[in-house]
C-alpha cells in the first residue's frame, strides 16, 4: 500500500483539535457521510450533470454469481461536471478525514485496514456479496 495512507492518518491526528471525543468523531463522520449523499443528490437534482435511471434489472434464471457483475448496473447516467466533481471530492475527503480520526482514536491503522480488506476481497472474489 501507498505510504500516503499513513501520512494522511498522521496529518489527521495532528489536525483534529475540536472533535477529539469518540462521540464527536462518530457524529461528525455520520454528518460527513450525509454531506456526500447530499452533494451527489444535488448533482442530480440541481445541476443535472448526472441522472438516475433506476429499474429492476432482469436476471436470467441460469445466471451465476459471476454474471451479476455484468448484469447489474449503477443506474447512474452521465458524468459529474467539474463543479459537482469538486464538491463530491471535497465531501469524500472530509469523510475520509473522520474515518482516519476514528481509526486514530481506536489505535487502528487505516493502511492495515485497507490491506486486510483487500486481502478479504481477493480471497472471497465475487462471493463477498457487496
Amino acid at each position: 500500500m501507498s505510504p500516503i495512507n499513513n501520512d494522511f492518518q498522521e496529518t489527521v491526528d495532528a489536525m483534529l483539535i475540536r472533535h477529539q471525543s469518540i462521540l464527536d468523531i462518530l457524529s461528525k463522520g455520520q454528518e460527513a457521510s450525509s454531506r456526500v449523499n447530499r452533494a451527489i443528490t444535488k448533482a442530480v437534482t440541481s445541476c443535472g450533470c448526472v441522472s438516475v435511471d433506476a429499474y429492476k434489472s432482469p436476471i436470467p434464471e441460469n445466471a451465476t454469481i459471476s454474471d451479476l457483475k455484468f448484469l447489474l448496473n449503477s443506474h447512474l447516467v452521465g458524468n459529474l461536471c467539474s463543479n459537482c466533481r469538486e464538491v463530491v471530492e471535497t465531501e469524500l475527503g472530509n469523510q475520509l478525514f473522520y474515518i482516519s480520526a476514528l481509526a486514530n482514536i481506536l489505535g487502528l491503522s487505516v493502511n492495515e485496514i485497507l490491506e486486510k480488506e483487500e486481502s478479504r476481497l481477493k480471497t472471497l472474489t465475487v462471493f463477498n456479496f457487496r
